[in-house]
């Protein structure tokens, strides 16, 4: 007995010399959000400042919060109290959160040359893609040109500059729509909350919208699939990409989009003449430091399409994957900065 006591004791002695480094463990989190599913990927060694179910319930709040924010869907969302209000130049105050998401939206509004536009929800909900739920056809042009005349960001105000940042309407009609951009800001608050906890290596996903730091179980940078566009629903991957201190976003117009008379209408509406997009850019994936950048550039450069959606990713250093349909198939472009990234990681 003095011998096995004697043992543990030096056994203790050492570990408090050297550390006893727990053995690393791969926690797997997930759950519904936004319309949508999440999972969060994260390597435990130990020193980790939260166990998993209390990681696990504050990202539920933080969701839930974003949700309660930013989505069109729950009637008495803050963006939901902002579209509801009728009164004209008449600032209201709002949160950080959405100042935050709306300012990077009107930035990337700016650089995608009025692709994205997140006054473009009145638009979006008659053609059927928003919470609405109107049938599925197509709309008048009388219909159309009614609330085209309500779309513009310069028909909303967001001043920033004083304690609580507030935001106006030009006209009663003005409805945001944050679809766009509100998931990557969701996945930049899981991540920022694992790293408060001294989480090293994770990748965050929120539908499709993905942000990973360090390495995975293999000791490998983590490996996501980029998804190869076809209309049969079956899913197959085109490439696979090492994502480290990086996010990517995605989109395409070949999951979401209703067909008339023979006509297919792809979600993805161009802000510019209210019709859904028609070019032959399946689909694009963006990388940046944060997911909500690629989110909102992953939009505004798909609507763009495949030729100025490239001109425009040369122009700014965008980091950019483009899958185009051709008579024969699909083929692949990527930008400049995409092929450093690429090399880089390799």
């Amino acid at each position: 007995m003095k011998k096995i006591l004697s043992g543990l004791l030096v056994a203790a002695f050492a570990c408090s010399l050297v550390g006893c480094k727990k053995e690393a463990e791969v926690i797997t989190l997930s759950g519904k959000t936004m319309g949508t599913t999440y999972h969060v990927k994260y390597i435990d060694d130990g020193t980790v400042s939260e166990n998993s179910q209390k990681a696990h319930e504050q990202i539920e709040h933080i969701l839930k919060d974003v949700n309660a924010k930013m989505s069109t869907y729950i009637q008495d969302s803050e963006l939901s109290r902002f579209n509801q209000n009728t009164q004209v130049n008449t600032p209201i105050d709002i949160s950080t959160d959405f100042a935050k998401v709306l300012a990077e939206a009107i930035r990337i509004h700016q650089l995608t040359e009025g692709a994205l536009d997140v006054t473009i929800g009145p638009v979006v909900n008659l053609w059927g893609f928003g919470p609405e739920k109107r049938p599925e056809r197509q709309p008048t042009a009388e219909q159309l040109s009614e609330r085209q005349a309500w779309v513009g960001i310069n028909k909303i105000t967001l001043d920033m500059n004083g304690q609580t940042p507030t935001l106006s309407k030009a006209v009663p009609q003005v409805y945001i729509d944050l679809s766009s951009i509100a998931k990557g800001f969701g996945v930049d608050q899981v991540a920022e909350k694992l790293e408060q906890i001294n989480v090293l290596n994770y990748m965050v996903e929120i539908g499709g919208e993905i942000r990973a730091k360090g390495k995975n179980a293999e000791g490998k940078p983590w490996q996501i699939a980029i998804e190869k566009p076809n209309m049969t629903g079956e899913r197959a991957v085109d490439n696979v990409i090492s994502l480290n201190n990086m996010a990517m976003a995605t989109s395409g117009d070949y999951r979401i989009y209703f067909e008339e008379n023979g006509k297919r209408f792809a979600h993805e509406i161009d802000p510019k003449t209210g019709y859904p997009i028609q070019h032959h850019l399946a689909s694009i994936t963006v990388f940046a430091p944060t997911t909500m950048t690629a989110d909102g550039l992953s939009t505004g450069l798909f609507v763009l399409g495949e030729e100025k959606a490239l001109e425009v990713a040369e122009k700014n250093n965008l980091a950019v994957y483009l899958i185009i349909k051709t008579e024969k198939g699909f083929e692949t472009k990527m930008s400049s900065a995409f092929k450093k990234l690429m090399e880089t990681k390799e």
